[in-house]
């Protein structure tokens, strides 16, 4: 699903990135661990697009992804991939609702569509009574069962986690990052999680390790 070769990135004279070879399979769940500085969400950002790299390639479901236009890798990023971020990101002045039928109205679905579908995520997803209330209303772990609905409503081939529950409690982290096994179970998506927490990562599939921009042999 994933196949990236020889990526390197640098930020002035500092070289975060230092040649990183990855291959993720379809459905598989990985985890990227390290230190901070260690390069883990430089790389994310870059198997997800939102980066480009110095040198190397992206090949995500056989899609050189830096080969393609801007608009075309943009219509890629929200049909194929989604993301989850530690901050969330949701937009307070929209409902829980609102905020996860945003990508599939980009994604050129109908209202209705959107709705049904979001309606029907969030309700998976134990949310099915607070689909109505604002960012400010719900708690942390509710915020991030939005950004995972939000995530996925375009059925993506791929999500992209940076530090998804970083800032929650422990019940609630164990909760979120079995959520990804149970998506990837339900619709097949391949998962690449990057997380401090060793623990946690040591569920998934495989455990990668980054230390000064290279994984770990």
């Amino acid at each position: 699903m994933i196949t990236a070769s020889s990526i390197t990135k640098s930020f002035g004279p500092v070289h975060v990135l230092k040649g990183i070879d990855f291959n993720a399979s379809g459905g598989e769940v990985i985890s990227i661990v390290g230190a901070s500085g260690a390069g883990k969400s430089t790389l994310l950002q870059i198997l997800g697009s939102l980066s480009r790299p110095d040198t190397g390639k992206v090949i995500i479901d056989g899609t050189d992804i830096f080969s393609l236009s801007s608009n075309d890798l943009a219509d890629f990023r929200n049909r194929r991939i989604g993301f989850v971020f530690q901050f969330h990101h949701l937009l307070p002045e929209f409902t829980a609702l609102e905020n996860v039928m945003i990508p599939a109205l980009i994604a050129k679905a109908s209202a209705g569509d959107a709705r049904r579908r979001a309606t029907e995520l969030l309700t998976d997803l134990g949310l099915g009574a607070r689909i109505s209330h604002k960012p400010s209303e719900l708690s942390g772990g509710e915020q991030q069962r939005v950004a995972i609905a939000r995530a996925v409503i375009n059925s993506p081939s791929v999500i992209f986690a940076d530090e998804p529950s970083g800032n929650l409690d422990s019940n609630t982290k164990k909760d979120i990052h079995q959520l990804f096994f149970d998506l990837r179970d339900k619709f097949g998506q391949t998962v690449i999680i990057v997380t401090h927490d060793r623990g946690l990562a040591a569920m998934s599939d495989r455990m990668l390790e980054m230390r000064d921009g290279l994984f770990c042999n």
